[in-house]
């Protein structure tokens, strides 16, 4: 039986691919997977991957046509894992030598439904430490307690995928699948609905996993239309835990982190070009008009001046945001 399955969508990144692939051999075992998904790359990562199906024990090989973006690759490799668990590794990061293994001891060990893990970000030669923002480690919670309180940074706000291990159980039930066609903050759903439907979880101080920021093919570096599939995102958060029998307790969590984001990107529109500058505008706007109007003046009021303020005239200033977002 396969113990562990990862998943690890490649797309153009041919400079780091082969790091990456090096890992991953440094992690192998004869009960451990590794689904390598190329989102139809257009550079030499194909090739890269041919020869590591060769190279690397456990290794499986899987083509999209088309690119569909990271969750779609996701799932394609999740449709395909045959793991106990699973968890996952982008195409540009790496993970260190025996991870894996301590990984799968942490969740077995805990006998929970998920592990989240702290790890490592690196831009060039910089490193530092991120921490999942829970206290208690070591011990079995219960995730939805993890999303509150709504005005401080918690579980639902380090939203990594590959920050984790998950139990073939969950994968069965759809919790760890992504939301097709979402070409960023695909995380965020996801993690939301995690924490709102499964039954345990637990967090361990295990460091493996490296993370690599500045990569100018990311997707969080460049500034087009794609970016704006947040918007969607946060939707789809806000209409799922609108229907949670908590909903009264969770909502608010969920918009005071939905207005965050919206305040984030605008903060940093020049980086996007023009037309997708007045696109966000227009869609920030529609987004705050849908949102339950006396959460939104409670996320407003708890926020810095400058977020609630910038928000605030926006909502003002675009009457017609929901037709000009149509």
């Amino acid at each position: 039986m396969v113990k562990l399955s990862v998943v690890v969508p490649f797309y153009n990144v041919q400079t780091y691919a082969l790091e990456t692939l090096r890992s991953l051999r440094a992690n192998s075992r004869e009960d451990f997977e590794f689904l390598l998904v190329d989102d139809c790359s257009t550079d030499s990562t194909p090739d890269i991957l041919d020869r590591a199906v060769r190279d690397l024990p456990g290794a499986v090989l899987l083509r999209h046509e088309h690119n569909g973006g990271l969750a779609t690759a996701r799932n394609t490799g999740l449709d395909a894992a045959r793991g106990e668990y699973v968890t996952f590794l982008d195409g540009d990061d790496w993970a260190a030598p025996g991870y894996y293994a301590r990984l799968v001891a942490s969740i077995e060990g805990l006998g929970c439904d998920f592990v989240r893990t702290d790890h490592v970000q690196f831009t060039a030669r910089a490193r530092t430490v991120h921490r999942v923002p829970v206290g208690r480690r070591d011990e079995v919670l219960r995730p939805r307690d993890a999303i509150l309180p709504a005005e401080r940074s918690t579980s639902v706000d380090y939203a990594y995928a590959w920050a984790g291990v998950y139990h073939r159980r969950l994968v069965d039930r759809g919790l760890v699948h992504f939301t097709d066609g979402l070409r960023t903050a695909e995380d965020r759903p996801w993690i939301w609905r995690l924490h709102r439907e499964a039954e345990t979880f637990g967090v361990v101080g295990l460091l493996g996993v490296f993370y690599r920021r500045g990569v100018a093919s990311s997707l969080t570096q460049i500034g087009d239309v794609r970016q704006l599939d947040f918007i969607r995102a946060f939707d789809q958060i806000i209409e799922e835990t609108s229907k949670d029998a908590e909903a009264d307790r969770l909502l608010p969590k969920a918009v005071r982190t939905y207005c965050a984001i919206i305040a984030h990107h605008l903060a940093a529109r020049d980086r996007f070009e023009p037309s997708v500058a007045r696109q966000l505008r227009a869609m920030s706007a529609a987004a705050l008009k849908r949102l339950p109007q006396d959460l939104l003046k409670e996320a407003l009021d708890s926020m810095d001046l400058d977020r609630s303020d910038q928000l605030r005239r926006l909502r003002r200033r675009m009457p017609s945001a929901g037709r000009a977002a149509a």
